[in-house]
């Protein structure tokens, strides 16, 4: 019992050393530590608990940010699943894993698969969470983004003028979302 807490706070080091190192864009640092991680966490709770689940993702994203996009959409189908059959089509996790799949569809230029998957989070992220939640708001400007690349610029236009007034009246015009937003429109333009 007490090397298997042990093992846990060692999981835990690595799953915060994996974020620390996204976040400083260590990509093969993230690979790494999210790899360990997630193999030992497989192994003593299983593929299907959250925890795992989580350094899957994690590792899925490195794969992502390397451009292994076979890597990365593998694992991130396998994640987005499991939320789906645990937790629902609608839940937040469950969206957050649709998401990244649909991010590395966009990565790869596979625009109609990763507009169907943004707009289904929209839409989900409209009706069970708000039209003016941060995290709508989020999924709104990942598909003004997959317009932008496809150079769709009056459709990804219109949606981030939206995401720029509602972040206005919610966050505030000097919120770091809202000037966010208005850098993406004026990559529009």
């Amino acid at each position: 019992m007490e090397g298997e807490v042990y093992q846990q706070s060692l999981l835990r080091v690595s799953d915060r050393g994996a974020w620390y190192a996204q976040k400083s864009g260590n990509i093969v640092g993230i690979r790494a530590l999210a790899s360990k991680s997630r193999k030992q966490r497989v192994v003593l709770l299983g593929a299907e608990n959250e925890e795992a689940l989580e350094s899957t993702a994690i590792l899925a994203e490195a794969y992502r940010l390397e451009g292994w996009w076979e890597e990365a959409e593998k694992l991130h189908l396998q994640v987005m699943d499991t939320r789906k059959t645990k937790f629902g089509e609608d839940h937040y996790k469950t969206l957050t894993s649709i998401n990244n799949l649909a991010l590395t569809f966009r990565n790869q230029g596979r625009w109609e698969e990763a507009e169907k998957l943004q707009a289904q989070v929209m839409e989900t992220s409209k009706t069970k969470l708000g039209e003016d939640h941060p995290s709508t708001l989020t999924s709104i400007n990942n598909l003004a983004l997959t317009f932008w690349n496809q150079g769709r610029w009056e459709e990804a236009e219109k949606l981030q003028v939206q995401v720029i007034e509602t972040s206005k009246t919610k966050l505030g015009e000097d919120h770091p979302d809202t000037l966010t937003s208005i850098a993406n429109l004026a990559s529009t333009f």
